[in-house]
């Protein structure tokens, strides 16, 4: 990926005989404002900042392609895989600026600032505006995607190849040294931009905000790097041109910024309507509530993910949990859940004495607690005495929790072809869960569409096998037109209504259980003891035999 140059052998440095000759690079010929010594480190702090940005701006595409797109391991094997290769043709075609390293160098900087700091602005945009129009714009936003892999990549692999001949300039080495030298500071900014893309740009600033700040360091580091250490390599025209480029990137780039709030709020209404009441950013994921006012249903989305609609809530969360409360059921532990919603329904059986909850994101039972129309959708159950909640990883939650603990465990977590939630649908997960279950107990999974996605959903239940759990299936359907309830990645509300009309849900235990209603429970609206039964025979008419089990090293699920 990065372009060497021909090795120079040791020794004085020899007078470059004119502007045109790339490979002189003469202590006096470049007349530097500074000492050797200074310039050298001058060129290599410019590394070690264009390195940083450059990998957040690979940091950025994945993060924003994961959350529009779903499948974060589809979406960083795209960005990574073709961004490599660019860079690979990027070093090879800097080789024709090696003649013009000053000017080429602060170009692809100017260049790269801008395609890198607008990158996740006009993805965004594009998938907001466009990504229900379906026909030849169906997969449009991918299609950028990989345009904008392709040029950054481009961009970051013509950098190298030109400072490395800048240094040489600077003062005559061995290509061994000025390399180790280069990649050195290279490697070392690309840990740092590593490092700041989770832990700072991305929680204080955002993506969009933290690619343009990002592309506006690019370019006053760039181009301050050129103009000011090597002015004199360039001439009066090229400093003009050069200086114009990158005012009018940063002019770009801080309207960009100034303007940033209000596209966000545009394109959220794109997307999800005009009545967007909620948008954050947790440590965790994007929440955003719409309705719950007026007499509007409340729609509640993570990371764009549509997780509770007020129109249907409730024929997901009874189908979830009621029938597996037939039982023992004094112990309830409810994995995710942090809406609420499926507390709710288990608090309204007798005899429940203890209900647990763990949910990974704080953010999501804040507002579960504190958003007016949520808390009311869920009856504040998450404040209800018998209630704890604990905010953890619900897989490192269940290595330390206590054997024999639950008679009951709800699994109201996110689809399986979603990579995060992968390993809360593998074997080893089932079998930490299988070991909290009291003798007698029962564990209830969302498994996700069962029409669109059989192969995933009996994945799920071949999974719960291999852990040791008897199963039985069942499928409700009724999901209403438009964003359907449940943890499904919607396309769009077109994509949404004819992909994703049913949930599927798998009841595991020791031995063989059966899904049934408990007589003495509470009336329910949406599910009946005929109608459960029905759902049991809609369910294992989709089956699919022979499917492996998903395990930690080796997932089945698809995207």
């Amino acid at each position: 990926m990065i372009e060497s140059q021909a090795p120079a052998p040791p020794g004085p440095a020899q007078s470059r005989g004119g502007s045109g000759d790339p490979g002189g690079g003469a202590e006096s010929a470049l007349r530097l404002p500074v000492r050797q010594g200074t310039g050298r480190f001058l060129v290599l702090a410019g590394v070690f900042v264009c390195a940083a940005c450059g990998l957040v701006y690979e940091l950025e595409l994945v993060a924003l392609a994961t959350y529009l797109m779903g499948d974060s391991v589809t979406q960083a094997s795209v960005v990574l895989s073709v961004m490599v290769f660019a860079m690979g043709i990027g070093s090879l075609a800097a080789k024709r600026l090696r003649r013009h390293a000053a000017a080429g160098f602060g170009a692809v900087e100017a260049m790269l600032a801008l395609v890198g700091g607008c990158s996740a602005m006009v993805l965004y945009a594009v998938f907001a505006w466009t990504g229900d129009w379906g026909g030849v714009w169906a997969s449009g936003p991918r299609s950028l995607l990989v345009a904008f892999s392709l040029a950054t990549g481009l961009l970051i692999g013509a950098e190298v190849p030109l400072l490395m001949e800048l240094i040489q300039r600077i003062r005559r080495q061995d290509a061994g040294g000025a390399l180790a030298d280069l990649s050195a500071a290279d490697y070392v900014g690309a840990l740092v931009g590593g490092l700041a893309f989770p832990f700072l740009l991305l929680p204080v600033l955002g993506q969009l905000t933290g690619a343009l700040i990002t592309g506006a360091v690019n370019a006053v580091v760039g181009g301050a790097l050129v103009l000011g250490l090597f002015r004199r390599d360039l001439s009066r025209r090229a400093r003009r041109l050069l200086l114009a480029a990158n005012v009018c990137v940063l002019v770009i780039l801080a309207s960009a910024a100034v303007l940033v709030d209000d596209f966000e709020r545009a394109a959220r209404q794109a997307m999800y309507g005009s009545d967007v009441r909620v948008a954050l950013q947790t440590d965790v994921q994007e929440v955003l509530l719409t309705g719950g006012r007026g007499g509007r249903p409340l729609n509640l989305f993570l990371d764009g993910r549509l997780r509770v609609s007020g129109r249907d809530e409730l024929r997901y969360h009874e189908a979830l949990v009621h029938p597996a409360m037939h039982g023992p059921r004094a112990r309830v532990l409810v994995l995710g859940g942090g809406d609420g919603l499926a507390v709710r329904e288990v608090l309204r059986h007798r005899g429940v004495r203890r209900v647990d909850v763990v949910e990974i994101d704080a953010g999501v039972v804040r507002l579960a607690r504190g958003d007016a129309a949520l808390s009311a959708l869920n009856a504040h159950a998450l404040d209800h005495p018998r209630v704890r909640v604990r905010v953890a990883d619900a897989f490192d939650w269940l290595r330390g929790a206590p054997p024999a603990a639950y008679d009951v465990v709800v699994s109201d977590l996110p689809h399986p072809g979603i990579t995060a939630s992968t390993k809360l649908y593998s074997q080893e997960f089932y079998g930490l869960t299988r070991r909290v279950l009291a003798p007698g107990g029962r564990l209830v999974v969302h498994g996700g569409a069962v029409a669109s996605r059989a192969r995933d959903f009996w994945t799920v239940d071949a999974t719960l096998r291999a852990a040791g759990f008897r199963t039985a299936v069942y499928r409700v359907s009724g999901r209403r037109s438009g964003y359907a309830a449940g943890p499904d990645r919607g396309g769009g509300a077109a994509m949404t209504a004819h992909a994703h009309r049913d949930w599927g849900f798998v009841l595991g235990g020791r031995d063989v259980p059966v899904p049934r209603l408990d007589p003495a429970g509470p009336s329910l609206r949406t599910l009946t003891e005929a109608s459960l039964a029905g759902d049991v025979r809609a369910a294992e008419r989709t089956r699919v035999d022979g499917l492996p089990p998903s395990t930690l090293p080796h997932p089945r699920y698809g995207g």
